[in-house]
């Protein structure tokens, strides 16, 4: 019996030949993950039971991003703890205020992911970087600690489910519309403890950046980890960005793989789609509620803050003015000075937006962009569950970049079609 890209991966970081879904592996692990939340627990839980160490300094990337710059006494806290530990570690890889950036981002933008890989991070969305062919995949601090110290964990093997993407995207639908019509289809829970396995034509037309929008969302299925296989694509990324070492294996699913499901979506019919509270399921296409009132837009996040993604906002509001307050956060140093070569900064600027420094911030409803009771946000961002953004009664509406944008510029939910 053939095997998935997956299950490939986990064999060779298990030592095995082969492995099956539903197997307990003991797998060595190729990169961690760190920043300014889930670590320091890590750390005070290692230093607690008198494991003061790091398996390996230079597989361990360490970047402050949830509450940076600090909003307060506690998130400075945490990052003086970063800070101390990494240094003291000697972490080949840190990251530090100036050069620190949403994680997701971050990590692909500065070399640091290799196909065939073992990924993980203390952060759900670690699956972002399962768009390399890499097994990526997000742990809690306890697991965190144990990755530290040892550079072990224990899985058991995901079944794979494959969602083949055809067709061609439409004028002004995104990745972004993608993701959010798969999650739609299958639920909050359709793909639990599953790998999620993109294949199909509809790829080919998508960007490095694009694809990571998709598998950052697995974990809004219930995934346990996104995928999407090797092509030119990923080789031209990859092409003299990476940190280390310059080699990587690269695996591909057997035709005679098993998969639990396949489902298939023709993106051709797709339309720009907005994920109504308070579940990332609740995907509408923009023809069934353009018009809703607005009252904030936020660009930005480990989902939708990449370059092209404040491309995709910029062309939207050019020679426009928002009508709402928006948010506009680029997610990495890097990507806020493209910002401003490419003269996009200006545009958000004459729009009337807010420039953030990079942050995740208001996405989890820590600052720079916090609703109040009874408003409503349309947010690039991958959660919008109750509280998520700031009051328990206000409202989170996810939707791609060009979308938030014509809504800014409305002051509704608009198709930025009309736009573009």
């Amino acid at each position: 019996m053939g095997m998935t890209i997956t299950e490939k991966i986990l064999a060779r970081a298990a030592g095995k030949p082969s492995v099956k879904a539903g197997d307990l592996i003991n797998a060595k692990i190729d990169l961690i993950m760190c920043h300014d939340v889930t670590t320091p627990p890590a750390i005070s839980m290692l230093k607690k039971h008198g494991i003061d160490r790091v398996f390996d300094p230079e597989k361990i990337v360490v970047t402050p991003d949830h509450f940076q710059p600090a909003k307060d006494i506690p998130s400075a806290e945490l990052h003086k703890r970063l800070d101390q530990w990494a240094r003291e570690k000697n972490i080949r890889y840190y990251y530090p205020l100036g050069r620190a950036g949403v994680c997701h981002a971050l990590l692909p933008e500065q070399g640091h992911i290799r196909p065939g890989e073992v990924i993980v991070g203390g952060d759900s969305h670690t699956c972002t970087y399962g768009a390399f062919a890499a097994f990526s995949t997000g742990i809690g601090s306890t697991d965190l600690a144990a990755a530290i110290a040892t550079g072990m964990l224990w899985f058991k093997v995901p079944a794979s489910m494959k969602f083949v993407l055809n067709g061609t995207l439409g004028h002004g639908v995104c990745s972004k519309d993608v993701i959010l019509e798969v999650i739609r289809r299958i639920g909050t829970d359709g793909a639990l403890y599953r790998a999620m396995e993109f294949v199909g034509p509809a790829l080919k037309q998508m960007s490095m950046e694009a694809r990571m929008t998709i598998t950052n969302m697995a974990i809004e299925a219930g995934g346990k980890s996104g995928i999407i296989g090797f092509d030119e694509t990923t080789r031209a990324y990859l092409e003299g960005r990476l940190k280390g070492k310059t080699d990587y294996t690269v695996f591909e699913s057997d035709p005679d793989a098993q998969y639990i499901s396949t489902e298939t979506i023709d993106c051709s019919k797709l339309e720009p789609m907005v994920a109504f509270p308070h579940l990332p399921s609740n995907g509408r296409p923009i023809s069934e509620c353009a018009g809703l009132p607005m009252d904030q837009a936020y660009i930005g996040s480990c989902t939708n803050g990449r370059i092209e993604d404040m491309r995709q906002a910029a062309a939207v509001m050019k020679g426009r003015t928002v009508k709402i307050r928006t948010v506009v956060v680029p997610a990495t140093p890097h990507i806020w000075k493209q910002m401003i070569d490419e003269g996009l900064a200006q545009i958000f600027y004459d729009a009337g937006c807010v420039i953030s420094a990079p942050t995740c911030g208001a996405c989890l409803g820590g600052f720079m962009g916090i609703l109040a009771e009874g408003e409503r946000c349309i947010s690039t961002t991958n959660r919008n569950f109750v509280g998520r953004m700031g009051h328990p009664k206000s409202e989170v509406y996810l939707a791609g970049p060009a979308t938030a944008a014509a809504s800014a510029v409305e002051g509704k939910l608009t198709d930025p079609r009309k736009f573009l």
